[in-house]
């Protein structure tokens, strides 16, 4: 039997779908971090241990892996050939690794044209307009991802201590920001020392949170990430009306503060990333394999 496999990994977890020929998902399973620029042999165990989740959840023998075509979204895949070095090291009869933005971008749009801005701790906007893929930000929290959790975190933590200051205005949310490290800006000054993107981005969700409280601070801060968001859709959209989905942890979040314009465009995403990958899956094998041929009037190939 030949199967399908879509991977989605990132420096949380990765995922894994086992499908048939046509798509259909048969198993799921998960894993630890996969980050290939981050520790390409731990991703790449990590790749194998969802993987054999995913064959026990199917009812399979996970020794059949040899027989995988296997499609992997992985964080830091379009950095220094690490795609390339990945796919030498998997035991998968085939594999082709993406950037996760790819897959994240399959998943949502299907086959339509249309662009995708991922919206969790970092940001990256990933684009299609026939066979063309565009990338754009994605560099990291210190010097891109605009609108990310890990940028709105550190810019909430700036304006407190700036309102301490009394450079800007303080507001409701900075003081309970200020409240929250003791009333001490050195406390704050030795968290972001080493404060991680994470950490930062934990303070994410309280802009949303006193935004919605018309906290004048919160509002500027939201209103200042809603305009570099919509600077990247300005550099990276068609000139021409194209579908929008904002995703991960902070996209629901910033969509009904766009502009009319880019609202207007916007669309709920048909599936997640797992998904994508199981579709570029079969778009990319099934129709190759000696078994895919002969069912060949039966498979959807998305």
């Amino acid at each position: 039997m030949t199967y399908l496999l879509g991977i989605d990994g990132g420096g949380t977890g990765c995922r894994a779908a086992l499908a048939d020929l046509s798509g259909n998902v048969l198993g799921t399973g998960k894993s630890g971090s996969a980050n290939i620029m981050t520790d390409m042999n731990t991703a790449r165990l990590n790749i194998l241990d969802a993987t054999e989740a995913a064959f026990k959840m199917a009812g399979n023998d996970a020794g059949q892996s040899k027989t995988v075509f296997a499609v992997l979204g992985l964080a830091g895949a379009n950095v220094g050939g690490n795609g390339a070095k990945l796919e030498a090291m998997l035991p998968f009869q085939k594999s082709l690794v993406y950037s996760d933005g790819v897959i994240a971008l399959q998943g949502a749009l299907g086959d339509h044209d249309g662009t995708v801005v991922i919206l969790g701790t970092g940001s990256a906007y990933v684009t299609r307009l026939g066979n063309d893929i565009r990338f754009a930000g994605g560099w990291g929290f210190k010097v891109s991802d605009l609108g990310g959790g890990a940028r709105l975190g550190r810019d909430l933590l700036e304006e407190t201590l700036l309102a301490y200051d009394k450079f800007h205005m303080s507001s409701p949310m900075t003081a309970a920001v200020m409240e929250r490290f003791g009333g001490n800006p050195h406390r704050i000054v030795q968290f972001a020392h080493s404060a991680t993107p994470s950490d930062f981005g934990t303070f994410a969700p309280t802009v949303f949170e006193y935004a919605s409280k018309d906290d004048a601070v919160a509002v500027a801060l939201l209103d200042k990430t809603i305009g570099q968001i919509e600077e990247g859709l300005d550099a990276i959209m068609s000139p021409a009306p194209m579908r929008l989905s904002l995703l991960g942890g902070l996209g629901a979040f910033y969509g009904p503060r766009l502009s009319p314009r880019y609202r207007a465009m916007l669309q709920a995403p048909l599936n997640d990333a797992l998904t994508g990958a199981v579709q570029l899956a079969a778009r990319n094998f099934a129709s190759s394999s000696a078994e895919a041929r002969a069912l060949s009037g039966h498979i959807d190939l998305f």
